[in-house]
């Protein structure tokens, strides 16, 4: 296990939202276990969600996103896959709501090494409440 540096750029826009962009930087750690590379950090005050770990699982043209703690979407998870729809639950103080995400752009060029990013371009629906189109950017430091 590697203990790294990571910057985390997250862009969100919908009708009902407006545009929001955040941008920090967090420690983290990095892995291999079999043929998946696993990083996992803690979200910030920024992300909305403080007390809450992000885990992403790559293999091949797949990330795997798990959230733990607490905060708003612990317990959710998303699969991102180029072309690809998702459905799940999204996790809220007032219970889970359906969630479909369509992966409109996926780039992974993350390495064990611990360089790289991975660049996500989703568009994400939770229950017809919420539509809007997501951009998530991590740079290994």
């Amino acid at each position: 296990m590697k203990d790294i540096m990571v910057k985390i750029k997250g862009h969100q826009a919908g009708d009902e939202i407006g545009e929001d962009s955040i941008e920090f930087i967090t420690e983290a750690k990095l892995y291999k276990r079999g043929e998946a590379i696993y990083l996992i950090y803690e979200e910030s005050e920024l992300s909305g969600i403080p007390g809450c770990k992000t885990r992403l699982k790559l293999k091949g043209n797949e990330v795997q996103m798990k959230r733990f703690g607490k905060g708003a979407g612990v317990g959710s998870e998303i699969k991102f896959e180029k072309g690809k729809r998702y459905k799940g639950l999204y996790d809220t103080p007032f219970g889970p709501i359906e969630m479909e995400v369509l992966t409109n752009k996926l780039e992974n060029t993350l390495s064990e090494q611990g360089d790289g990013h991975i660049d996500i371009d989703y568009s994400i629906s939770l229950k017809g409440l919420l539509e809007g189109r997501n951009k998530l950017n991590i740079t290994l430091m």
